[in-house]
């Protein structure tokens, strides 16, 4: 991802994490909140303790007896035992002593028993139908057989978002990739966008990819899939190409994502407009593509509509529509067709996921990554079946779209999207309830959501059920838009939130309507008071952190966390921290990125032995191959850099991090 802090501070622009700005517009029916708390007065204050006995939360509040009620000695299970590294920006990547990393996938590496090994010189569309995409986000490891505890064999599941297309081909210039790229070019770019799935099984300390798997799987930026939920059919969704509007060509921008209850990837296309060209001043719904933050554009930042007129707004105006959606995958079942499901909004997607609510309906969390979008939660109608899997094939088809409102009280509510309910009539442009998903935004803005500092990662505890928030941040923010929830003006640095649902006797209630919430804590260097973050004593100067993105967590509950900018650290890491009990907030930097890269989606083997971790756009914004600052991970000079997954394990196998 681009820093969304590399431009300079303009007023009136909201950015994203590619490097996107666009004018700001107010949405004048959601008035900004200008209160502003006090950080300290609101955890430590007898209103906190008051919302939580409110809200069945009761010791809850309490991070040290929550982790008694799970079974964690946090003085014990909690314990990390690596010595910190240092922060530093080098071509190569950096672990603390005792620690290990393997290559298990690269750009360009076959998936497949007839593909011979990558030549970066002699690409084919093709070829790269049948390799390892670019630009790896998202990753999840899928235990085999299906259901299973497995830490030896599963599959990796991963996104590539987007190409960079003058570090994946010789002699192009990063200022001319659109008007320069050849069809061939953009046929790879287009091909090496979207999923992987891939068989891998370790021996020992090594992790291998079994080429020959039946599992092994691409999903490109032109594989058929279908469209599902309310928006499917819907008239805005039609296409010279497809009048039905319930089939769609493939999915790019796949940022983050998550794992369903059942064992499907949701992958998440987290926008589309660098992926268009047209004149949004002459298209038909201006307003509605404005308010998704397109702009008018000859060939668009790739150059795919020079030779796809599909990408083309201005002959196909409907095809954005297709994109920014949440896509099903079955990486079980490889014949199965990708579904993009509707139900759960469009907009610039991060992240997708999952809990139960106490009576067994799916929740999915979803943030949108731009500066003064949302955060939104889905709950499906019916109840996950553990049993019979099938059951739940179309279970995200049929559900309520909610967005957050954030209240100084330290309460929040979810706003239901519905047709039909409040502003979201006919009269407001609101035909029906595929409108309202069309329009996620525009909905969010009449139901008078909290416009947020760019929720990236969104994930929920698996110990004690609270949902963490990473926001990277919001430049843009000024002193009058500050509200409780964004409590800091001109954010550059970001925040975490830590939402609090209500409990039903032993299980957190991720479906109910208020949640309890509050400020984890504020990024930025601690002994800066400029900077105003607020880590707890004991951070060292390398532990703290700015402009959090991908977080996860490890199978003892312990939180993993990935920078994206790196705005004032000037590189990008990951960080391990408690979330509970004495040590909560406490970072601790694990790893050191190559240069110019960003590190996403720490994901672990069920045993927590082994951490997957994607690296991606390694020299990220140099002008071309001859301009790289690294070429990780090969550091072949014949060879540019490569997006690759990774696999840390301690050199004694123990567990990742101690414990």
């Amino acid at each position: 991802m681009f820093s969304k802090q590399r431009a300079a501070l303009v007023r009136g622009i909201v950015r994203n994490d590619k490097g996107g700005a666009r004018p700001y517009r107010p949405r004048s029916d959601a008035p900004p909140v200008s209160q502003v708390i006090d950080r300290r007065a609101f955890l430590l204050g007898a209103a906190g303790a008051a919302v939580g006995t409110a809200l069945g939360l009761g010791a809850e509040v309490k991070a040290a007896e929550l982790g008694a009620e799970a079974g964690l000695d946090y003085a014990k299970d909690q314990a990390f035992d690596f010595a910190e590294i240092k922060l530093e920006a080098r071509a190569y990547d950096m672990l603390p002593e005792g620690y290990k990393r393997q290559v298990v996938m690269r750009w360009g590496d076959p998936m497949f028993d007839d593909e011979p090994d990558f030549d970066f010189k002699k690409q084919s569309a093709r070829g790269a139908r049948r390799r390892f995409g670019y630009n790896n986000d998202y990753t999840a490891f899928m235990p085999l057989p299906h259901g299973s505890r497995s830490s030896e064999r599963g599959l990796l599941a991963v996104n590539h978002e987007y190409p960079i297309p003058q570090l994946m081909f010789a002699g192009l210039a990063g200022n001319r990739v659109a008007e320069d790229i050849t069809r061939e070019q953009v046929d790879i770019s287009i091909a090496s966008c979207g999923h992987s799935v891939v068989e891998v099984r370790r021996t020992g300390d090594v992790w291998e990819v079994e080429r020959g798997s039946p599992y092994n799987r691409r999903i490109t930026a032109d594989t058929p899939m279908r469209i599902g939920g309310p928006a499917a059919g819907h008239p805005k969704l039609r296409t010279s190409a497809d009048p039905t509007g319930r089939a769609v060509l493939g999915t790019h921008d796949n940022c983050n994502g998550g794992i369903t209850p059942w064992g499907t990837i949701l992958t998440c296309e987290e926008g589309s407009a660098d992926f268009f060209a047209g004149t949004v001043e002459t298209h038909p719904d201006r307003a509605h593509m404005e308010r998704n933050h397109y702009e008018t554009s000859a060939h668009g930042r790739y150059g795919w509509a020079r030779f796809h007129e599909r990408f083309d707004f201005d002959r196909e105006p409907n095809e954005p529509n297709r994109f920014e959606w949440v896509v099903e995958i079955d990486p079980f079942a490889p014949d199965e067709p990708a579904v993009k499901r509707t139900a759960l909004g469009r907009f610039a997607h991060e992240g997708a996921h999952c809990a139960l609510a106490a009576d067994g309906r799916v929740v999915v969390y979803l943030g949108d990554d731009w500066e003064f979008e949302y955060c939104y939660r889905f709950v499906s109608d019916r109840a996950f079946d553990p049993v019979d899997r099938a059951a739940n094939r179309d279970l995200l088809d049929e559900g309520v779209l909610s967005a957050a409102l954030f209240a100084a009280d330290g309460t929040m509510r979810w706003l239901p999207l519905v047709h039909g309910q409040g502003p979201l009539t006919p009269e407001n442009g609101f035909a029906d309830q595929g409108d309202v998903l069309l329009q996620t935004r525009r909905a969010a803005d009449l139901l008078g959501a909290t416009p947020m500092d760019s929720p990236e990662g969104y994930e929920p505890d698996p110990v004690n059920g609270h949902v963490f928030i990473a926001l990277t941040g919001n430049a843009e923010r000024r002193t009058d838009q500050v509200d409780p929830a964004n409590p800091r003006p001109a954010n550059a640095n970001g925040h975490m939130l830590e939402l609090m649902p209500p409990r039903v006797g032993d299980k957190p209630d991720h479906g109910a309507d208020s949640f309890a919430w509050r400020v984890f804590l504020l990024c930025g260097d601690p002994r800066d008071p400029a900077q105003g973050g607020t880590f707890p004593a004991g951070t060292s100067s390398e532990g703290w952190f700015v402009e959090p993105d991908n977080i996860g967590f490890d199978p003892a509950g312990r939180l993993w966390l990935c920078s994206d900018g790196p705005g004032i650290r000037k590189h990008d890491g990951v960080w391990a921290m408690h979330v509970a009990g004495p040590l909560a907030g406490l970072p601790r930097l694990f790893y050191s990125a190559p240069s110019k890269s960003e590190c996403c989606s720490p994901a672990f083997t069920p045993d927590g032995c082994t951490m997957f971790l994607s690296i991606q756009h390694p020299s990220e914004g140099a002008s071309g191959i001859d301009e790289v600052t690294t070429r990780w991970p090969d550091f072949d000079p014949a060879m540019p850099p490569r997006p690759a997954v990774i696999a840390i394990r301690r050199v004694d196998g123990k567990i990742v991090g101690g414990g």
